[in-house]
């Protein structure tokens, strides 16, 4: 029994082992990219200006489809798999990426993205509202301070490019 035991512990150690190796490969693959999702054309991307004019003449339930740049003002801390870009007047996109099929790097606070997708306004749940801050990593005096829905500019991202 002694014998089993320390076989059983030798290949959970082994698997173990095997998968560190397997995320440590898929950080430097993740970190090495710049493309994530779907590529597209980046040649020409409209800037975070624009992007915010075509949402204020957006209504909820219209959608279109954008290809944009902009800076990364936060993305999810957990999985990164939603970001928010920076958009003029203290406003915000808030990207989500398309059936959840792929995500971002968690540490690009401040870097430059183009996304191409889906652009549309929304109206977000107090309860949504809450769990993206504390994805965010907002204290519990910000997630209680949340007591009203909100439009949000969306974004459904079937490709991103990070510069």
């Amino acid at each position: 029994m002694f014998f089993l035991i320390f076989v059983s512990c030798k290949d959970t150690q082994k698997q173990t082992n095997q998968e560190v190796e397997d995320q440590n490969q898929e950080v430097t693959e993740t970190s090495e990219q710049k493309f994530f999702g779907e590529k597209f054309d980046i040649s020409n991307p409209i800037e975070a200006k624009k992007a915010l004019n075509t949402y204020n003449e957006m209504k909820v339930g219209d959608t279109l489809k954008l290809t944009f740049t902009s800076k990364v003002n936060s993305v999810c801390k957990k999985k990164g798999c939603w970001m928010r870009l920076e958009l003029p007047e203290g406003q915000e996109s808030l990207v989500k990426f398309k059936n959840y099929e792929f995500f971002v790097p968690k540490d690009i606070d401040n870097q430059t993205a183009v996304v191409h997708g889906k652009a549309f306004v929304q109206k977000t749940s107090v309860e949504d509202l809450k769990h993206y801050a504390k994805d965010a990593g907002k204290s519990e005096e910000e997630i209680a301070a949340i007591t009203e829905p909100e439009l949000i500019y969306s974004f459904e991202a079937d490709g991103v490019y990070l510069q």
